[in-house]
């Protein structure tokens, strides 16, 4: 296979070999795409640690929400982007479902509990928007409880931004045949499988339903002061890079990278 002396360069460094030698089959093209990958999520990941560094000088709090499909590439999305962050000015939050005294509280409390003190961001991955998509979809609350749900959000993170809480909202799409895809990929690997739910089961099968209420979703709840942004995540590694951008772009952090954090079209 030909390749561009640009190619060269890359794979001729201790990355581009390493990157290479990964792969059986020797794919340069591959190889090139995870160096350049890399290098690109480096910068990010720097400015990432200017960001953090602002909230904790200023006080500030933020909260980020991964949501997305299952398998949508959510939790390996944090966990590139808080990778090289203190851990002692960061949390990730992945809940488990409801033990009986939070069945008895307002639906929001549980998630209150967890919300970031000043000078910290809080990730959540999943969040109150379980009660949006995932419960309704898999008959986990009533058509009451959701509807009341829907009717309180935006209120809800209203009320939390107008705190001075930082809300940005994230949502990880890929299509059924990725997920099908990945599923297949988790139930293979042993160290994977135990991620595979049975929610997850029913996944494929209530795709359509799935798409319902997200789209439902989208249309009531992408505010002014707290829109979606949508990333297409077939491919991984886009979509972390351009959750990285959306989220450096939107927190006023000072001093950052305007050329660092700019869009940069990745394949």
């Amino acid at each position: 296979m030909n390749i561009t002396e640009e190619q060269f360069k890359i794979l001729h460094s201790k990355k581009g070999l390493y990157a290479l030698l990964q792969n059986s089959k020797l794919d340069a093209e591959k190889a090139v795409r995870f160096v350049k990958f890399e290098k690109r999520l480096g910068k990010l990941q720097e400015e990432m640690i200017k960001l953090l560094n602002w909230v904790v000088e200023n006080q500030q709090k933020v909260v980020i929400i991964f949501e997305g499909r299952d398998a949508a590439g959510k939790g390996g999305a944090i966990r590139r982007i808080t990778e090289n962050l203190n851990p002692r000015q960061h949390r990730t939050v992945a809940l488990p479902k409801p033990d009986e005294v939070e069945q008895g509280q307002w639906y929001f409390q549980r998630y209150i509990n967890q919300l970031p003190k000043a000078g910290e961001i809080v990730f959540f991955d999943r969040s109150w928007y379980n009660r949006a998509v995932v419960e309704p979809v898999n008959g986990f609350c009533t058509q009451e409880e959701y509807e009341t749900f829907m009717a309180q959000v935006n209120d809800f993170e209203a009320m939390l931004i107008g705190s001075g809480i930082y809300i940005l909202k994230l949502y990880f799409s890929i299509s059924k045949e990725e997920q099908e895809q990945r599923f297949a990929e988790i139930i293979d690997s042993p160290l994977k499988k135990w991620k595979y739910s049975d929610v997850d089961r029913n996944a494929l099968e209530l795709w359509d339903k799935y798409t319902e209420y997200k789209e439902r979703m989208f249309e009531q709840t992408s505010t002014e002061i707290a829109p979606w942004k949508v990333l297409k995540a077939n491919r991984k590694s886009r979509a972390r890079l351009e959750a990285m951008e959306y989220i450096l772009q939107s927190i006023p952090y000072q001093v950052k990278d305007l050329e660092a954090i700019k869009h940069q079209p990745f394949e």
